[in-house]
């Protein structure tokens, strides 16, 4: 028998947090024709909204090109996987401050570290998604079809 699907708690989900990030670079993607208009323009944000969202200073040392290209590097990070060399991995492992998600008897709590991680992988996709949704509508801005529809 299938089972109703609680649409209100899956909108919270990583996977839609994902498909949202992938919808709006894939629309970033699409409406960015010609790429190389975007070097050397700088995003003119509201800083007042940024401040609010916890990034103020998201765009303020790259270009569009450069957020472009590194948005699209993401979202194909997230569809293909990253490869990691074994070395890259061992930097990553001992950079991690494992004793915050160990227990009083030093047992590590996979729990609480996947909660840790999911969570912040939770926020960085939708401030990632902003972004690609305000780097597209910027673009709309500077080639004037802003006004032609969504």
């Amino acid at each position: 028998m299938m089972q109703i699907v609680d649409t209100y708690n899956q909108k919270y989900s990583l996977f839609n947090a994902m498909n949202r990030f992938i919808g709006a670079v894939n629309n970033m993607d699409q409406t960015v024709m010609v790429p190389s208009l975007l070097r050397d323009v700088h995003l003119e944000i509201d800083v007042k909204e940024e401040v609010r969202n916890g990034a103020d200073n998201f765009f303020s040392t790259r270009d569009m090109h450069s957020y472009y290209i590194l948005l699209k590097s993401i979202r194909n990070d997230i569809e293909w996987g990253v490869l990691q060399g074994e070395d890259r991995k061992k930097d990553k492992l001992s950079s991690l401050d494992i004793s915050r998600f160990e227990d009083a008897d030093g047992e590590e709590d996979l729990e609480k570290e996947f909660h840790f991680h999911l969570c912040g992988l939770h926020t960085v996709l939708n401030k990632l998604t902003r972004k690609a949704n305000i780097l597209t509508n910027r673009y709309k801005e500077e080639i004037g079809f802003g006004s032609w529809g969504h």
